[in-house]
């Protein structure tokens, strides 16, 4: 399969999950503080503004954005409708995100983005974010299915997971990703067809 066929079959399945909320994504012992910061988390969305200032970093390090850059164009690269992660501003979310929740998953994101330097380190002799794309994803391949996830791997595994789930809930709500989906907000129709059945296939319904 050509690279630009995978990468629109990738898209096309993280459209269908739909955007995950933000609030979903906060660790249930947070939950005391959910509704003191409940509006400020519902407002954040990335940008992708073509003049958009350099970013301010409030929460992550300098080699934790670096990674989190990387992980987040591999997660959601560009292709021929929309820019990737980065060029819509996730990594910006991401780290304005932690400002607003700082708990269980920032603990769980760092030690993940730890878990990642070690074993390439053990592999590749060199940090994440140094190797080559190749090592990156044959790391990746190992935890971006929690299912086929080896008991080593499990707690990588799911590390991996919600960092995709902030990653997919930037994208989707910054202006690139609104215009990728295409959403098309109250438009009037004469006729609601429903669901369309592409979607409900790949849904599993």
């Amino acid at each position: 399969m050509k690279s630009e066929d995978r990468k629109r079959q990738r898209r096309a399945f993280l459209k269908a999950l739909t955007v995950i909320p933000a609030s979903a994504l906060v660790p249930r012992s947070a939950a005391g503080g959910a509704e003191r910061k409940h509006v400020a988390a519902d407002t954040l969305t990335a940008s992708s503004t073509p003049e958009k200032v350099a970013h301010k970093r409030k929460i992550l390090d300098e080699h934790e954005w670096k990674t989190i850059c990387i992980l987040s164009d591999l997660i959601i690269p560009a292709d021929d409708r929309s820019g990737s992660a980065t060029q819509a501003g996730v990594p910006e979310f991401i780290d304005a995100w932690f400002e607003l929740w700082r708990g269980d998953l920032l603990a769980e994101i760092r030690g993940g983005l730890t878990w990642l330097d070690i074993e390439c380190t053990r592999l590749f002799k060199c940090d994440f974010a140094d190797c080559s794309e190749s090592q990156q994803k044959q790391i990746l391949d190992r935890i971006a299915y929690p299912a086929n996830a080896l008991p080593a791997d499990v707690n990588a595994a799911a590390f991996f997971s919600h960092l995709r789930d902030l990653v997919v809930s930037g994208f989707f709500s910054s202006k690139m990703g609104v215009k990728d989906l295409p959403y098309l907000g109250n438009t009037m129709v004469a006729d609601w067809e429903g669901c369309p059945p592409e979607v409900l296939a790949k849904l599993g319904l």
